[in-house]
């Protein structure tokens, strides 16, 4: 079964791909959100021209062959890019063989536990403490991620004091049931990426992400070793070799790749497995309800050291107004704090017709 066709179908933010074999048998797929337009060219210009005429089923071989082929693009747009053939020719094969994509990795269906998720900073601590106590009421969450610091902020904060404000506010608004994550976005140098940790222990803290520029190991590493706090990291990272060092030296305590960014759910096996061979848990990075959060979902429940629970965007309208409208129907809804992974073959999702209707189309295929 060959790859006879590869499409894209994208805006700014998305763009789902759509592969056809020359038996007709089709599966979805998306790269990463964020420049999606740019990205869906890469497919088309370094992606399509060594799969098309490939064996749709033959996964494997593809991402180790495309990177070869374009050795001189070692960075993420090719990785991006590599994803939505990926994603695409999993949802194709879940579907020929009746299974769900968990199923293909070995996994089965059923709930994931979900944090919601915040992404916001520019909000007052007490306005992100009402506003996460508002979606536990309404989904059941029993933990969540707040921001703090500034993004790559250079030991500043968001504004003065709001970190010191916002840590202990949230422990106070919420039981000892329920967790609690934070998420520095590569904020602090590592003495003041301990300093801020070692406050995060002492307010009830679980979880303690990018702390220091995530491109750093170095200084990530010296914050893992000095807390008892889960430090963790790797949503950026989307080089196979960057993923050992980080696993081999236990730079973080727990990894975060991001299907979309690394190159789909067969590069994010391999980062996993790598993982648990030494002993770290995987809780991968799944910041919008695109297609990321659903690929997640489907890892979550294959994985022998899938961490605590799945990232899920609390993030409506007014920050992600590009993610809605996506599917016939959303996959994504929160029962008493948990996602579920259904049997529908694939990824069981349908792409809305409205949506692709507005999109910018482009095809490959062997008919040129």
């Amino acid at each position: 079964m060959k790859i006879q066709s590869i499409e894209t179908f994208t805006n700014e933010f998305v763009c789902f791909t759509r592969v056809t074999t020359d038996s007709g048998e089709t599966g979805w797929g998306q790269v990463a959100p964020y420049y999606a337009d740019i990205t869906a060219e890469v497919v088309h210009r370094q992606v399509a021209p060594y799969a098309l005429g490939e064996d749709a089923l033959n996964i494997d071989h593809l991402m180790d062959i495309i990177p070869d082929r374009e050795h001189k693009f070692p960075g993420s747009y090719l990785r991006r890019a590599m994803g939505g053939l990926d994603t695409a020719l999993f949802d194709l094969r879940g579907k020929l063989e009746g299974k769900p994509v968990c199923e293909l990795l070995g996994g089965t269906t059923g709930k994931v536990r979900a944090y919601g998720s915040s992404m916001k900073r520019d909000i007052t601590a007490q306005d992100e403490a009402d506003r996460l106590k508002r979606h536990q009421d309404e989904r059941g969450f029993t933990a969540f991620k707040f921001r703090i610091g500034a993004e790559c902020g250079r030991d500043q904060d968001e504004w003065p004091g709001r970190t010191e404000e916002i840590v202990p506010l949230m422990r106070k608004s919420f039981g000892d049931d329920t967790a609690l994550l934070v998420d520095a976005n590569s904020c602090y140098s590592p003495a003041k990426a301990i300093e801020v940790g070692r406050f995060l222990e002492a307010n009830g803290i679980s979880h303690y992400e990018e702390p220091c520029p995530y491109w750093h190991y170095d200084q990530t590493k010296q914050v893992t070793d000095a807390l008892d706090i889960d430090v963790t990291g790797g949503e950026q990272d989307c080089s196979l070799v960057d993923w050992k060092r980080m696993i081999d030296e236990k730079v973080v305590d727990i990894i975060q790749p991001d299907i979309c960014y690394l190159g789909g759910m067969m590069r994010t096996m391999k980062v996993a497995q790598m993982a648990h061979e030494a002993g770290i848990p995987c809780t991968p990075h799944a910041a919008n309800l695109s297609l990321v959060t659903l690929f997640t979902m489907h890892l979550l429940r294959a994985i022998p050291n899938a961490g605590k629970y799945l990232e899920f965007s609390i993030e409506e309208e007014d920050y992600y107004p590009w993610q809605y409208d996506l599917f016939v129907k959303s996959p994504f809804d929160i029962v008493d704090g948990n996602a579920i992974v259904t049997d529908a073959p694939g990824w069981g999702v349908e792409v809305n017709p409205e949506w692709l209707a507005k999109s910018t189309y482009k095809i490959s295929s062997l008919e040129g």
